[in-house]
C-alpha cells in the first residue's frame, strides 16, 4: 500500500519525508521520485514493548512515495499524475506558513489557490481519460457483439463526466457493486482518497482557524485533514525523550504531529493494526479492517491460514488495565475465537495452527 506525497516547491515535502522515513530524498532532486518506509506512529505499540521488553520491536511500516515538485510545466506535471496512478492516497502538501526567505512558485500564501489548482488538475485528467473513452465507445459501439454492455458504460460514464464538471470528485460519486467492477481498472484519480496536509510555522490557534476555513470550503470533498509543522517535527526530532515531552507540554500538544499523521494514514488506507507478543518480539501487523482470523493469520504465513484452528485473542485495553498477561487469563478475558472472528484493530492475538 502506497501513500504518494505531493505539492507545489518549496512547501516542505523533503523535510516531512525525511522525518517520516528517516531517509534522505534521492540525489535525482527535483527530477526524480523518493521511496521510503515511514514507521506508523502507534502508542500502543510502544506501551506493549514496555510491558513485555522485547528482544526485537518490529512496529507497522507504510510505504511513502516522494513525488517532484508541481511547478506548472506540463511533461512534469503529466509525469507526476502518471505516478500518482501507482498509490492508494495522495497526501497532499500544502504550505501556510509565511517565510520571506523562502519563495513561493506563485508569489503569495494562498492553501486555498493551491489546493484548488491541483484539485483542477486532478479533475482534468479525469475528464479527459473519460473524454477518450468515451469517444471510443461511440465507435466501437456497431462493432461488437457486447453493444448494449457498451451503452451501459457510456451512460454511467457521462454521468461521471457530469459529476467532475460541477467541481467535485470522484470519490463521492456514487457507485453500485456491478459499476465499481465495470470501471475497477480505469486510471481515475479523483477515485483515490486524499489527505491535505497543512505545513504551519508556529502559529497554533491560528491554524486552526485557518483549518475550520478550509474544511468548509471543500465540505463537499471527502478530504482528510490534517495540521503538521515540519519546522517544529524536526526541532522535535533533534531531542532526547524527557526533552521532547516537555518541548511538547510546552507547546500544548499531546503527541508529536507525525503520530497522528502516520496514524490517519493507515486508517485512510482502510487497516488496522493487530500485534503477538513475547519477550522475542512484539510485532504490529497490518490487516484489512472487516478480515477475518484465518486472513488476520495469513498475514503472518500463509501456514497459518491454511492450517488455522482458534485465535486466542487479548484486548489492549484489558492487558493495560489489568497489568499483566496472566492477570488477563484469571479476568477470564483471554477470549478464544474461531474461524469467523473479525479482527478488531488492537487486539493481540497468539493464532493456533496445524499443517
Amino acid at each position: 500500500m502506497k501513500l504518494g506525497l505531493v505539492g507545489f516547491t518549496q512547501v516542505g515535502k523533503r523535510t516531512l519525508f525525511r522525518l517520516l522515513t528517516g531517509k534522505e530524498p534521492n540525489s535525482e532532486g527535483k527530477k526524480g521520485n523518493g521511496l521510503g518506509l515511514a514507521k506508523v506512529r502507534d502508542a500502543r505499540f510502544d506501551r506493549l514493548v514496555e510491558i513485555y521488553a522485547p528482544r526485537q520491536e518490529t512496529p507497522a511500516q507504510i510505504e511513502f512515495v516522494l513525488f517532484p515538485d508541481l511547478d506548472g510545466q506540463a511533461s512534469r506535471n503529466d509525469q507526476i499524475l502518471r505516478g500518482l496512478e501507482q498509490v492508494d492516497v495522495i497526501c497532499h502538501l500544502v504550505r501556510t506558513f509565511q517565510d520571506d526567505s523562502v519563495f513561493h512558485i506563485h508569489g503569495t500564501i494562498d492553501p486555498r489557490r493551491d489546493i484548488l489548482l491541483l484539485n483542477e488538475e486532478l479533475q482534468l485528467n479525469d475528464l479527459l481519460f473519460i473524454e477518450k473513452r468515451l469517444e471510443r465507445l461511440e465507435k466501437e459501439q456497431n462493432k461488437k457483439k457486447d453493444a448494449q454492455k457498451m451503452v451501459q458504460e457510456a451512460d454511467l460514464l457521462s454521468r461521471m463526466k457530469h459529476h467532475l464538471e460541477t467541481g467535485r470528485f470522484l470519490k463521492n460519486f456514487f457507485l453500485t457493486e456491478a459499476e465499481e467492477k465495470q470501471i475497477a481498472g480505469y486510471p481515475l484519480l479523483t477515485r483515490k482518497a486524499m489527505i491535505i496536509i497543512l505545513n504551519i510555522g508556529e502559529e497554533g490557534a491560528e491554524a486552526d482557524v485557518l483549518l475550520g476555513r478550509l474544511k468548509k470550503d471543500f465540505d463537499h470533498q471527502d478530504f482528510q485533514w490534517i495540521v503538521v509543522s515540519a519546522k517544529i517535527e524536526q526541532e522535535l526530532s533533534r531531542l532526547d525523550a524527557s526533552d521532547r515531552q516537555s518541548f511538547l507540554e510546552e507547546l500544548q500538544l499531546d503527541q508529536p504531529a507525525l503520530d497522528r499523521l502516520t496514524m490517519l494514514c493507515y486508517k485512510t488506507l482502510g487497516l488496522i493494526s493487530f500485534f503477538t507478543v513475547g519477550p522475542d518480539e512484539v510485532r504490529a501487523w497490518t490487516n484489512r479492517q472487516g478480515s477475518l482470523a484465518p486472513q488476520a493469520a495469513g498475514v503472518i504465513h500463509s501456514d497459518f491460514e491454511r492450517g488455522f484452528i482458534r485465535a486466542e485473542v487479548m484486548k489492549y485495553q484489558d492487558l493495560v488495565k489489568m497489568g499483566s498477561e496472566q492477570k488477563v487469563r484469571e479476568g477470564g478475558k483471554y477470549l478464544q475465537k474461531g474461524r469467523d472472528y473479525v479482527v478488531e484493530d488492537g487486539d493481540i492475538i497468539n493464532f493456533l495452527f496445524n499443517v
